[in-house]
């Protein structure tokens, strides 16, 4: 039987699973966590801990019609200048409550496109941040960069606020698939602006490629590929693209005829990640790429490999504190998300409050359900040893869920004395291989295809 064969017998090619980037994901987050809650999570930090720090910046001047994320257009500065006055403001509330000696581990800054702030708003913005916490020894501060929207003086001022990583979304090159998709960005900017960067002495650099793209063809996904390794990356995130449009109405722009089947976007996949791996590149979970010099691959090797909100990290802080409008918050008691409109986030940080609406509060089984399916994302394999030394669990409890995941996907899992594994072959349903250790309710939400 063929791997296909295989893949399409256990339902891969069918399944909509999450992308597992929190557990529980964010449709069962509910209203139990309220600002008052975000506050004594902070407060409950220890003193001296290093935490992460996520700022959003929902605007873009362009709305791209593949993206889901929370993004509002923007023609004018004025909504930005506002939104980061009102950030300014919440960094501020969040030093009254922060430890003593905090510092920073990473500090990135997504959307939306953050490039859209200007050169004084970015150093005016990065000093209330390193004033409310320091950056520790070896942080990383990263800034997703929109090449149509950065220019010399804002890189200036990111270098010289501490920028050390910038990633840069690239999608696609093909000029047929940026029109389907609405975003036209050419190799040539591109690769001007990743120019620009590395002249500030900016030496890592990230970069997202999509595939599963309307038109996307195992040709059209190659050149797009080589071009990118022109521009020698340190992390790509090759990312499938999610088509749902019940979520995000501006993908209803994109023809779904043109769409790739499910198994055309895992040869899609397939073709793209080969040439990575033909140049040097070490797979880092289901859809990163890194430069073995890399952290995220130095992580790997070392088993400290994590998975957040922005995909895989070498992070290991235990706090993730999310600013601005829709960021999500992860502390070792919970999950905290801000409201997702910028005009209710605004009103709430000008009344003095914390935006935070919903969330989830960690109980039963949680966190061990939560380190399980982050360890098969991470590393394909359950260590028994560890989720016995680590949670408050029984080895016949344990044995249970993880045979009953052996069972289910019988000749592409292993289950042995040392815990479960995920076959090379079967790696391409993981995320279905960790919905089985997934307790919640999966038909409240519509989740992207499974490949």
């Amino acid at each position: 039987m063929t791997q296909e064969s295989q893949l399409t017998r256990l339902g891969l090619f069918d399944a909509r699973v999450p992308r597992y980037t929190s557990y529980p994901t964010a449709p069962h987050f509910g209203a139990s966590v309220t600002p008052d809650l975000f506050t004594s999570w902070v407060e409950q930090i220890p003193e001296g801990t290093s935490i992460s720090l996520y700022l959003h910046v929902p605007f873009c001047r362009r709305l791209c019609w593949f993206c889901a994320c929370r993004t509002q257009g923007t023609s004018s500065d004025a909504p930005v200048i506002a939104y980061a006055e009102t950030l300014r403001t919440e960094i501020r509330m969040l030093k009254q409550h922060l430890p003593a000696g905090v510092k920073l581990s990473r500090l990135h800054w997504g959307g939306g496109t953050p490039t859209l702030l200007s050169p004084s708003e970015i150093k005016m913005l990065a000093d209330v941040i390193f004033d409310t916490v320091p950056l520790g020894d070896g942080a990383e501060f990263s800034v997703e960069i929109d090449p149509d929207e950065v220019d010399d003086a804002r890189l200036d001022a990111l270098a010289a606020s501490g920028m050390n990583r910038a990633s840069i979304g690239v999608q696609d090159f093909d000029e047929i698939i940026q029109k389907a998709i609405g975003r036209e960005q050419s190799y040539e900017l591109t690769k001007r602006v990743v120019d620009m960067i590395r002249d500030r002495g900016i030496a890592s650099l990230n970069a997202d490629i999509l595939y599963g793209l309307p038109h996307q063809t195992q040709a059209r996904i190659a050149d797009s590929v080589q071009k990118l390794l022109t521009l020698s990356p340190d992390r790509v995130a090759l990312y499938g693209y999610a088509h749902v449009p019940w979520m995000s109405r501006r993908q209803q722009m994109i023809p779904p005829e043109a769409i790739p089947s499910p198994q055309n976007r895992l040869k899609l996949f397939e073709t793209a990640a080969q040439l990575f791996r033909w140049d040097g590149y070490r797979d880092i979970g289901i859809d990163h790429f890194a430069r073995p010099e890399d952290g995220v691959a130095k992580a790997l090797a070392a088993g400290t490999l994590r998975r957040n909100f922005q995909g895989y990290t070498d992070d290991t802080a235990p706090v993730l504190i999310g600013l601005g409008a829709s960021s999500i918050s992860r502390f070792p008691q919970g999950y905290a998300q801000n409201v997702s409109g910028t005009s209710d986030y605004t009103k709430a940080i000008r009344a003095g409050e914390f935006s935070t609406h919903r969330g989830h509060v960690f109980s039963g089984e949680d966190t061990m359900r939560g380190r399980i399916i982050e360890a098969l994302m991470c590393d394909f394999r359950v260590s028994r040893a560890e989720i016995l030394r680590d949670f408050d669990t029984t080895p016949e409890r344990l044995d249970m869920m993880l045979g009953r995941a052996a069972d289910a996907f019988p000749g592409m899992v292993v289950l042995n004395a040392d815990g479960l594994t995920v076959l090379p072959d079967g790696r391409p349903l993981t995320r279905m291989v960790a919905r089985s250790f997934d307790a919640y309710d999966q038909t409240k939400a519509q989740h992207s295809a499974a490949i």
